[in-house]
């Protein structure tokens, strides 16, 4: 018998929080669609339900390794100008943020990339600050790293039971209609 993506994600359809959730979800995650599970991830991200954007990628940031670090601080960074960075650099207060910042920044065009091992000099408050940022100057950055994640779900487990019943919940509407 194959794998029921409409009957698992039914029972997330208006329902609380699933003790089973992170089971269900690795199994979804397997089986749906990238850009269902990117919607249900933009929905969990923008939940007043869950902890705000910047902790959440915070958090998922200090479970990923390295080469995920980069890609993630890659995604953010990209979605600020040359300004929007220059200005975060010069707000870091000092140390590797700004450094690294300043580096990317140099010559005021496109930000080079973050090296996996820049990424992991990084703590995750520094990238609290700059996706904070980026949500506040990048009105389309957390579709973007919705779409990012949804290559990466095993993180995703990490933020609990209560965030992946807010995303599950979302991709079974999306599913359904």
């Amino acid at each position: 018998m194959g794998f029921d993506l409409g009957s698992l994600l039914s029972q997330f359809v208006g329902a609380g929080t699933a003790a089973n959730a992170p089971d269900h979800f690795a199994q979804v995650a397997q089986n749906a669609p990238p850009d269902l599970l990117s919607q249900g991830l933009a929905a969990m991200f923008h939940s007043d339900q869950t902890p705000p954007f910047a902790q959440m990628a915070a958090q998922l940031f200090g479970q990923s390794n390295p080469s995920q670090q980069a890609g993630m601080l890659n995604q953010l960074l990209s979605s600020m100008g040359p300004a929007v960075l220059a200005s975060l650099a010069s707000g870091a207060g000092g140390g590797a943020l700004s450094g690294l910042l300043g580096q990317l920044t140099q010559g005021g065009g496109a930000p080079a990339a973050i090296t996996p091992e820049q990424a992991s000099r990084l703590t995750p408050e520094q990238v609290r600050q700059i996706a904070d940022h980026a949500e506040q100057h990048s009105p389309g950055i957390i579709d973007k790293m919705s779409g990012f994640y949804a290559e990466h779900p095993g993180l995703i487990k990490t933020l609990g039971s209560a965030a992946l019943t807010i995303a599950l919940a979302k991709m079974a509407q999306n599913h359904r209609g």
